[in-house]
């Protein structure tokens, strides 16, 4: 059977499993678990996969909700990534439930069509919007060796391309000593003023780097009482860049440098801690792309191509794509829609949505079919 046969073959797979489909995504959306403690999505989608023929091994990388299920062992290896978890009080606002329908439905789709022809890889990646599973799991060489690696993401726009900031986010603190602010024998060391100026700094410091830098971030500890000189101040900051080089060579070691300026400027100590691993940045395959614009425009579609430094937000398929061929597109499930608001998250379970889904599955699945030798 030739690659368009197979693709037709593939497309009716993933209409057939369509009911199976949108009951997985309306579950997962209806039960939102946060990251880590997906143990219901997990159960289900294993499951699934299961039922489908599936091997599957668990616990994963330190994650008891990460899964990698497989079937085949011959021909190119290619994965479909699926993500599940939901944030905090908005439940699947950046529309996790569906990226899990999506690479379930192509995952069992390919194994179906391509018999002996590919190794169908079907990998649960827990925690995207916090500690990022596939931060570790890229560290664990799980994704070494994948011919690729597919996620799809749904959006306001068709859209393919583009990049990712990558992302180390930063707890900062500094003690000083307390005392009575009316005190006329010990003044104290006023942590918070060590810490105002900090963050002051960071805006004079934006201004030095090459590159596209954010600074950004919030004072989570200012004091215990007005009447008291802060022993101690803390701030969180996502800073991000577009690369993990600049960012890990040039951005943080000048964050570093101003903050330890600035402590002993004012007679305070600091602490700095990464509290999220290294997030890096997106790096889309070329190849993979023009394969998934195609495909895409046979099922009907507009795609729109971002120039490659177009960076918008975070994510921890950085890391997967820089060790495996990986391509992150959107798949539009409503106009002007934002990730992380109740409207996106009240999208996300609409009944649109779930159609969307299965364009988005069979454009992932005749994909990986084009990858077949």
């Amino acid at each position: 059977m030739d690659k368009q046969a197979l693709k037709k073959y593939a497309i009716a797979v993933v209409d057939a499993m369509a009911p199976e489909l949108k009951k997985i995504s309306l579950a997962l959306h209806n039960h939102p678990e946060l990251g880590g403690q997906e143990h219901q999505a997990a159960r289900l989608l294993t499951a699934a996969a299961e039922r489908h023929g599936f091997s599957i091994r668990q616990d994963i990388s330190g994650y008891k909700t990460a899964f990698i299920a497989t079937k085949g062992d011959t021909g190119p290896k290619i994965a479909f990534l699926a993500e599940y978890d939901a944030l905090p009080e908005l439940g699947h606002a950046c529309g996790h439930n569906l990226i899990a329908a999506m690479s379930w439905g192509a995952a069992a789709a390919l194994a179906a069509v391509a018999g002996d022809q590919a190794a169908t890889y079907f990998i649960g990646c827990p925690a995207e919007e916090t500690s990022g599973a596939k931060v570790a799991m890229a560290d664990d060489g799980i994704f070494n060796g994948l011919t690729a690696a597919l996620i799809v993401h749904p959006a306001d726009n068709n859209c393919i391309g583009g990049t990712s900031y990558a992302t180390h986010p930063l707890k900062v603190t500094f003690h000083g000593r307390p005392a009575h602010v009316a005190s006329n024998t010990d003044k104290g060391v006023n942590a918070l003023d060590a810490l105002v100026l900090f963050y002051q700094g960071l805006q004079a410091l934006r201004q030095t780097f090459t590159q596209k830098t954010i600074l950004a971030g919030i004072i989570t500890k200012g004091g215990l009482a007005p009447n008291i000189v802060p022993e101690e101040a803390e701030a969180k900051f996502t800073v991000r860049a577009l690369s993990a080089q600049y960012l890990e060579e040039t951005v943080l070691p000048a964050v570093r440098r101003l903050a330890a300026g600035i402590a002993s400027a004012t007679g305070t100590t600091v602490e700095l801690v990464h509290y999220e691993p290294l997030f890096k940045e997106l790096r889309n395959s070329p190849r993979l792309m023009e394969l998934f614009q195609t495909n895409m425009t046979a099922l009907g579609e507009e795609v729109i191509v971002l120039k490659a430094d177009d960076a918008d937000g975070s994510t921890d398929v950085g890391n997967v794509s820089h060790a495996a061929p990986t391509i992150h597109p959107d798949i539009s499930i409503g106009p002007g829609l934002v990730a992380h608001t109740p409207d996106f998250a009240a999208a996300a379970g609409s009944d649109y949505a779930q159609e969307r889904l299965l364009v988005g599955a069979k454009a992932m699945v005749m994909t990986a079919i084009d990858l077949l030798e």
